[in-house]
């Protein structure tokens, strides 16, 4: 299959007084042109700095890509000078931020806002770029754009700003467009309108899709492929499917066991994920869920397991994985 994107070992920390963050800790992944693929863990895992350091956009002090790759498109990013990565960004990868209250710019029209990346990378007139605009804002789903180009942030509701930020974000035609929590200030209705809306747009226009969330309900609906994050690492892959039916790991297990689901028992309890996340700054040798673990054995604590594959397609980094397959497998 063709790679859009290839991530090879990336590591980012973050230098601190209160010692080095390993928040990215050698990851590795691909995205197929027109896949779509969540990245998914707790607060803190590492997801949102893992798509910051595919655009190049860690603040350096105190962050820095220590190692690793990014190939996007044959071209490898972290060897472009900075004026090379402002054109890919916008360009060729979309972001879509996770507030768009914060990331749209509260004194400038929507109109302004839409139509500068639009002169700025496909050097267009401001006609051109105003009837783009337009256009995109009639392809996210807006009524009456006209008006609403002439409108600032703060007129619009949180679900009309979130497809603005869209329509910024496919402005250009990008070949990939990363979306960091793209639902998580909205009501549960409009989720799932802005979610079923950046589904289609991918697919109707071929774009290939990175979700991060946190939220297992978008990945099972949205994603082709799934990479469970923790502690910086990827701790299981696999397409939606395989990840959801049979879990290999005992993170992902944990999650899946959090979640309400409409085949339980009226009353039921859930069961939250036991303990907190682990302190970066203080990771040592062993997994780094091993203390949350119901798994964890005396392996766990001497070395992290490396990711190895447990059927075609889906890899797990665990010391114990038969035993989590045939625990979800009995129920």
């Amino acid at each position: 299959m063709t790679k859009l994107l290839e991530i090879r070992d990336l590591k980012t920390q973050f230098f601190t007084s209160a010692g080095v963050v390993r928040a990215v800790d050698g990851i590795t992944y691909d995205v197929a042109p027109g896949e779509t693929v969540a990245v998914v863990g707790e607060s803190g895992c590492g997801k949102s700095v893992s798509a910051m350091s595919i655009l190049r956009l860690i603040p350096d002090p105190p962050g820095r890509i220590v190692a690793g790759s990014i190939m996007f498109d044959g071209k490898d990013l972290l060897a472009l000078s900075e004026a090379e990565m402002r054109e890919v960004r916008g360009r060729d990868i979309g972001m879509i931020f996770q507030e768009p209250m914060t990331s749209l710019n509260p004194v400038l029209t929507i109109e302004r806002q839409i139509t500068e990346t639009l002169e700025e990378h496909l050097d267009v007139s401001k006609a051109a770029a105003r009837q783009k605009a337009l256009e995109m804002l009639n392809l996210v789903g807006i009524s009456d754009p006209e008006r609403r180009l002439k409108q600032y942030p703060h007129h619009l509701s949180g679900g009309m700003r979130q497809r603005v930020m869209i329509a910024m974000a496919l402005a250009c035609g990008p070949k990939l467009i990363i979306a960091d929590e793209p639902t998580t200030a909205l009501d549960v209705t409009i989720q799932a309108q802005i979610l079923e809306l950046m589904k289609e747009l991918t697919r109707k226009l071929g774009v290939a899709l990175i979700i991060i969330t946190h939220n297992l309900g978008v990945v099972a609906r949205y994603a082709d492929r799934v990479n469970v994050m923790y502690a910086g690492r990827i701790i299981e892959s696999g397409d939606a499917v395989q990840i959801y039916h049979n879990p290999k790991h005992p993170y992902t297990l944990a999650l899946l066991r959090s979640v309400p689901r409409m085949d339980q028992a009226r009353g039921q309890k859930l069961r939250p994920v036991s303990g907190q996340p682990p302190d970066l700054t203080k990771l040592d040798e062993g997994c780094a869920f091993r203390p949350r673990c119901d798994f964890a054995t005396e392996q766990c604590a001497r070395a992290a397991p490396a990711l190895e594959e447990v059927e075609p397609g889906h890899i797990s980094a665990c010391w114990e994985k038969a035993k989590v397959g045939l625990v979800e497998a009995v129920g």
